[in-house]
């Protein structure tokens, strides 16, 4: 007869409905407690248990039972999310956190949260007018903490798995047209960001990698830049992937408002010769440092109100504006592609199809020139 357990070594059985089930005491603030460990195979419940039994001779152990959902959040931010992401991206997830999903569902207890609580929670978010955009990222926000909960056995199963986010709709994406992107950048001249805006719609460029650009990466002779950073937050990283690390041709409208800018910027380290701090940005503050993010953003939408454009133009979708306008101009999507930086030629045409001309119509057209 096997040598039974006691309550601190753990113990598996198994239950009528064929579950496996792992329990082992624990010491709480309020006294021992028993907790459980399910699974549907013994080795499952077993390889569990040997961890948890660690983690809590280790001092890992988590008072789960009376956690609240926003204790939770802020334990992920902490202690699993910082450090192990950008810091920009902590920001970020730490902005969700307290914006949208603490004061929501924060005071509700870990283990009594259900889906229903997580979906009612994205249909506030959407009748208030929050954007597709933000409430898919406040999901990837609680879905990404939960799962991380579960890993510490907080919770037996990950609940923002079994709800519907809202679908992003195609018309979010909103690049300037012709005329538009003409109408911009005349509004732009004399603007200190001028060559910033000309960049970005004819070299496709992301923010966060014209923010890092430096006068080293860009050869205004052979009329070419090359990407291999970005600025994020206050810091800077390299590229995402390594398609975003990439060679780019410069138009002659770029090059010329690189060179004006270039010669602005010296006359404007000349004059400021004791503040200056020069990192070798080509888009820089007026001291030489990284030029914040929201500060171009603030800048941008001035443009727009100078320019009478729709005031909910995003500085990102001058990127979009680069890719339409070229599409639309027959250049070829494999081109587009490597411009941009993207990971396939998918991606450009999942991205794009919708907002080219004439790629829903004229096959018939074509089929007859084709074969007649």
């Amino acid at each position: 007869m096997a040598k039974r357990r006691g309550n601190n070594e753990g113990s598996i059985y198994r239950r009528k409905d064929g579950y496996w089930v792992g329990q082992y005491g624990v010491e709480t603030a309020t006294g021992r407690k028993t907790r459980y460990i399910y699974g549907k195979r013994r080795e499952e419940v077993r390889e569990k248990l040997t961890k948890a039994i660690a983690d809590r001779d280790g001092g890992f152990i988590i008072d789960d039972e009376n956690i609240s959902v926003g204790e939770c959040l802020n334990r992920w931010l902490n202690d699993s999310a910082r450090g192990s992401v950008r810091a920009s991206t902590y920001t970020s997830y730490e902005g969700q956190v307290r914006r949208y999903i603490i004061p929501a569902i924060g005071r509700i207890k870990l283990g009594k949260l259900t889906p229903a609580h997580i979906q009612h929670l994205y249909r506030e978010m959407q009748d208030r007018g929050l954007s597709t955009r933000t409430v898919q990222y406040t999901h990837a926000v609680l879905r990404r903490a939960l799962k991380q909960a579960k890993r510490w056995g907080m919770v037996d199963r990950n609940v923002a798995e079994d709800v519907d986010p809202p679908r992003l709709k195609r018309g979010e994406i909103q690049p300037l047209d012709r005329e538009q992107t003409r109408t911009l950048l005349q509004a732009a001249e004399g603007d200190r960001l001028h060559a910033l805006y000309v960049v970005a719609v004819t070299a496709g460029l992301r923010p966060g990698e014209m923010l890092a650009l430096r006068w080293s990466d860009v050869d205004l002779e052979a009329g070419a830049l090359r990407i291999n950073r970005a600025l994020s937050g206050s810091e800077f990283t390299a590229t995402k992937t390594s398609r975003s690390r990439r060679k780019v041709e410069l138009s002659n409208t770029a090059r010329a408002a690189l060179r004006a800018h270039r010669k602005r910027q010296l006359e404007e380290q000349m004059k400021k010769a004791g503040l200056w701090k020069d990192h070798g940005l080509v888009f820089p503050s007026t001291v030489g440092t990284p030029l914040s993010h929201r500060n171009v953003v603030r800048s941008f939408k001035a443009l727009l109100t100078r320019a009478s454009l729709p005031a909910d133009t995003r500085l990102y979708d001058l990127r979009h504006t680069c890719a339409t306008l070229l599409l639309n101009s027959n250049v070829h999507p494999k081109y587009v592609q490597e411009l941009l930086g993207h990971a396939s030629i998918a991606q450009t045409l999942d991205t794009y199809s919708h907002v080219l001309k004439g790629m829903d119509s004229g096959i018939g057209d074509a089929m007859d020139a084709a074969v007649g």
